[in-house]
């Protein structure tokens, strides 16, 4: 089973930690007052984008079928194995960005070089130390989570079931209707 990052919009307040928190893990020296002395540029590869009042972190999802793989012509962006996280390989890159335009989901960019992508990538080298991704372990909200597809789906459905629960009781009080603990509504 593969983990991926799963956003809970609902708690991210848009402070950019996580965008900061990619750069540093994707940094030479991996350390905050070196990358700032050094004037390194790594970028991020997780994106914080507003939509109205809210604030939405976007990053590679990791897809069963990427769109970036199959658009590749050199094999540059790969998968080493089906439920692995979809990789990039500088050496093999041509820089002709038709990953950028394969990804439905706008996350891949092009390097401020011009040859190579930036896109997330799960934080590998973290990953075989144990750790969580760098945007996840940085979320000050916990916006952001590490976990299992199928704990994913779980999380989801406890989250959709909660919300219509206080919707039904929204609608019963409205109604001038009393929810009875069991369920169903009694009136009063």
């Amino acid at each position: 089973m593969a983990k991926r990052i799963r956003v809970r919009i609902e708690r991210c307040m848009g402070c950019h930690t996580c965008e900061l928190a990619c750069a540093i893990a994707h940094s030479s020296s991996k350390d905050v007052e070196s990358l700032v002395m050094s004037g390194e540029k790594p970028g991020y590869r997780i994106h914080v984008e507003a939509y109205g009042p809210r604030s939405i972190p976007l990053n590679c999802q990791h897809c069963e079928e990427p769109a970036c793989v199959l658009a590749c012509p050199t094999g540059a962006v790969h998968r080493k194995a089906p439920g692995k996280p979809v990789l990039f390989d500088k050496e093999r890159c041509i820089g002709c960005g038709m990953c950028v335009q394969a990804c439905p989901f706008g996350v891949i960019t092009m390097s401020s070089e011009g040859q190579g992508i930036l896109k997330c990538d799960l934080c590998i080298e973290r990953l075989a130390r144990g750790m969580e991704p760098a945007c996840v372990s940085s979320c000050p909200t916990h916006a952001l989570v590490f976990e299992e597809d199928k704990e994913s789906a779980r999380s989801k459905r406890q989250l959709v079931a909660e919300k219509m629960a206080a919707a039904t009781d929204a609608a019963a009080v409205e109604a001038g209707e009393v929810t009875k603990f069991g369920g169903g509504a009694e009136e009063v």
